[in-house]
Parts: structure tokens; C-alpha cells; sequence
């Protein structure tokens, strides 16, 4: 069978096993909606939900394992034909900066966390002593400003799509729930990265001014996983 017939089959078998997780991720997230606090309660329901996400990670595994063969299926055509080298590393390239392959670098490590010294009744607003989404909202942005070509927060990488909200007190990255300390590596020029951080009047400085403890490495190797989840378009036609 040819290289290209066997590209073209799993291709088609990733596309199906992305739109198979996809639906399962639907089906989790509305009976999630729909059940809300009573999956507490009744075990059945619980049961049922961890089945579907337990599917979901199979499915997740699969299709991870498949476009690790479809790369390689990729890669051995493309050493036949100087012309598909050139394609294969614009999909690489490409793959890197949509966040659909795990990275490596020097960057910098930012670690924030909520400051612990102080308690409700010893200052006016607590709030203000604690970590939000407008700090991560900020500094990622400080970042990628700044030159940063990859970054993740608490292990998510941080793409085109990626939300960062908060849903009560609870900080959600990608829909995923994270809590503090909140680590953020970025692969970049750490010099011009840190600096805009921590340069005067800047964010970081403004967080250390109110209490927030705040630390910046500069690392020599940082790896960032790939995106994990699935992007979704409703309204691109072509």
C-alpha cells in the first residue's frame, strides 16, 4: 500500500477519534450541567460519569498513539521528496506554535501564590492578597509581549483558544480546575522576559507591592506539554 493511502486512512481514523472525544466530552460536560450537585449524592450517576470520562482518557490514548504513527507515516514519505521535507517542517513549525506538539527551550519559571501570612481579620480585603485571573490574564500577555514563544500555566499550555477564568474562587485554565501555587513557564529570551516582569512600575512589582508573593527563575531547559484538549470551530466555513 502506498505511503500516502496509509497517511490518508489515519488521518481519517484521527479525525473520527477526535470527533469520538469530542462527543464524549459533550456528553460528560452535559451530564455534569444536568445532574450538578447530585452527583454527590447518587452513586449511580457518579458511577456513570466516571465511566464516560474513563472513555474519554481511552480515546484521548488512542488518538495520541495514531498521530504519533501519522507523524511517522508523514516523516518516511517525506525523505522520498525534497518538496515534502519543505511541507513537513511548515507542519512541524506549525504544529509547535498551535501548541499540537510538546516544546523545549531556556525560558523562565513564574511562580504565584496567595500570601498565607495574613488572614481576614487581620486586613480590610483578603482579596487582595490572593492570586486571580487578571494576574494570569496579565502576565501572560506581559509574556507573550515580550517575545515568549511557548507557555504553560500549572501544566495546561496556553494557546490561541485557551480561557482563564474564575468560577467562584476557583481558577480555571482550559476549562480544567487548577489551584495555588500557580506555576507559569515561558520559552523565550529569559533576560527581555523577566525584565518585563519585573520592571519598574510593571505587573509583577505592582502584585510584590500589595503582598502577593511572586518569584521568577531564569531556566537554561524548559519543556511545555503539547494541548491536550480539543479545538473547536463553530463558524470557520473554510
Amino acid at each position: 500500500m502506498k505511503k500516502e493511502v496509509v497517511a490518508m486512512i489515519l488521518g481519517m481514523v484521527c479525525m473520527i477519534l477526535t470527533f469520538a472525544i469530542f462527543m464524549q466530552m459533550k456528553t460528560v460536560e452535559d451530564m455534569t450541567s444536568e445532574v450538578g450537585i447530585s452527583l454527590r449524592d447518587k452513586s449511580e450517576l457518579r458511577d456513570e460519569y466516571v465511566r464516560w470520562k474513563g472513555l474519554y482518557n481511552s480515546l484521548h490514548n488512542q488518538l495520541d498513539k495514531l498521530e504519533a504513527t501519522l507523524e511517522k507515516v508523514r516523516s518516511d514519505a517525506s525523505k522520498e521528496d525534497q518538496n515534502d521535507v519543505w511541507m513537513e517542517t511548515e507542519i512541524l513549525i506549525n504544529n509547535k506554535l498551535l501548541g499540537l506538539t510538546e516544546v523545549q527551550g531556556s525560558g523562565i519559571k513564574v511562580v504565584l501564590d496567595d500570601n498565607r501570612e495574613v488572614s481576614a481579620d487581620e486586613v480590610l480585603n483578603i482579596s487582595n492578597y490572593l492570586v486571580h485571573e487578571e494576574d494570569l490574564l496579565t502576565i501572560v500577555n506581559e509574556l507573550f509581549n515580550s517575545g515568549a514563544d511557548a507557555i504553560s500555566i500549572n501544566g495546561h499550555r496556553v494557546t490561541s483558544t485557551t480561557s482563564i477564568y474564575c468560577a467562584g474562587n476557583v481558577i480555571r485554565i482550559n476549562d480544567e480546575k487548577t489551584s495555588v501555587p500557580i506555576t507559569i513557564y515561558a520559552i523565550g529570551y529569559p533576560e527581555g522576559m523577566k525584565y518585563a516582569l519585573e520592571r519598574p512600575g510593571g505587573y509583577v512589582a505592582l502584585m510584590r507591592s500589595e503582598g502577593v508573593p511572586v518569584t521568577i527563575e531564569v531556566k537554561d531547559s524548559i519543556k511545555i506539554p503539547k494541548y491536550s484538549g480539543i479545538f473547536k470551530y463553530e463558524y470557520i466555513t473554510r
